[in-house]
């Protein structure tokens, strides 16, 4: 593989595991389009562990944070008013203490998408990965976006986060073993319509998408053990890793920040429009 379609893929998986918008989609798609070779198993493996490292590099101390109030040594920072967000940039969350349960909440939404992609891990790598179920997926995720952002009441931040919240958006997580449907985009269209604030429903995603992005590395990893790594494929991924762990990161903050104090419109046009697009170029080729 050339070293700069590594680098190219590896910032379409950073920029799309974390938006809204679909990776396996646009991973999809970007050969597909540019004419490039399927980058393969090896590959693949890179852009999961670097979107992992973003993702824990981001919320570590929330983790951490959490982990400490099931062990019974956690609370509320000192100084730390109800309602407050977040301390530092990456930082845990104040509210965290108000909601001692959110560990295991995590635990549990994890469940439906791992029997899902146990499942349906074969189909979703061969028969659904058609133009017209990724057009479809883009779509209709993107209407239900649409949807939350009329209907939900955006008053729950991460210390309001219940069990039913949890299930619901774990359901949902579930769903994005469809490829177009995004993991990230059905979660946070899940957190919504549970009456998450925007900036909530992103970092619930976030935190919910560790166990799920990490058993998806292991398990590819685990898988490479026996092949063994190319000698050709080192330095692609190497670069894989640090480029998709990098710009994941960043995009993950400035997700964040965005949702603040904007709407997830510009991402239900862009979904819209472009699963236009690919059902358009899918036809155009059926016909």
């Amino acid at each position: 593989m050339p070293l700069y379609q590594a680098i190219v893929l590896a910032i379409v998986q950073g920029l799309t595991e974390f938006l809204p918008v679909s990776s396996t989609a646009h991973l999809v798609l970007f050969p597909w389009l540019l004419g490039w070779k399927d980058p393969g198993f090896t590959f693949d493996i890179a852009l999961h562990a670097g979107t992992l490292v973003a993702v824990l590099s981001y919320f570590w101390r929330y983790w951490l944070e959490m982990l400490k109030l099931v062990l019974g040594s956690g609370g509320r920072s000192p100084g730390a008013a109800p309602g407050s967000g977040a301390t530092a940039a990456g930082g845990p969350i104040a509210l965290l203490g108000e909601n001692r349960q959110l560990f295991w909440y995590l635990i549990i939404a994890t469940i439906p998408a791992g029997i899902a992609g146990w499942l349906f891990e074969h189909a979703a790598e061969e028969q659904l990965r058609s133009p017209t179920i990724i057009g479809l997926a883009l779509i209709i995720v993107g209407v239900l976006m649409w949807a939350g952002e009329r209907a939900g009441r955006r008053e729950h931040d991460l210390g309001h986060v219940g069990l039913v919240d949890s299930i619901v958006v774990g359901v949902a997580q579930a769903f994005s073993v469809i490829p177009g449907v995004s993991r990230s985009g059905s979660t946070m269209t899940a957190g919504l319509f549970r009456g998450m604030k925007r900036e909530t429903a992103a970092r619930f995603s976030f935190l919910l998408s560790t166990p799920i992005i990490a058993g998806a590395a292991l398990k590819k990893a685990l898988e490479l053990r026996h092949s063994g790594l190319p000698a050709e494929m080192r330095l692609p991924f190497l670069v894989g890793v640090l480029v998709a762990a990098v710009v994941g990161y960043l995009v993950i903050a400035a997700l964040i920040r965005y949702l603040e104090r904007r709407t997830f419109s510009v991402f239900v046009v862009y979904r819209v429009m472009l699963g236009v697009i690919v059902l358009a170029l899918g036809w155009g080729l059926h016909y």
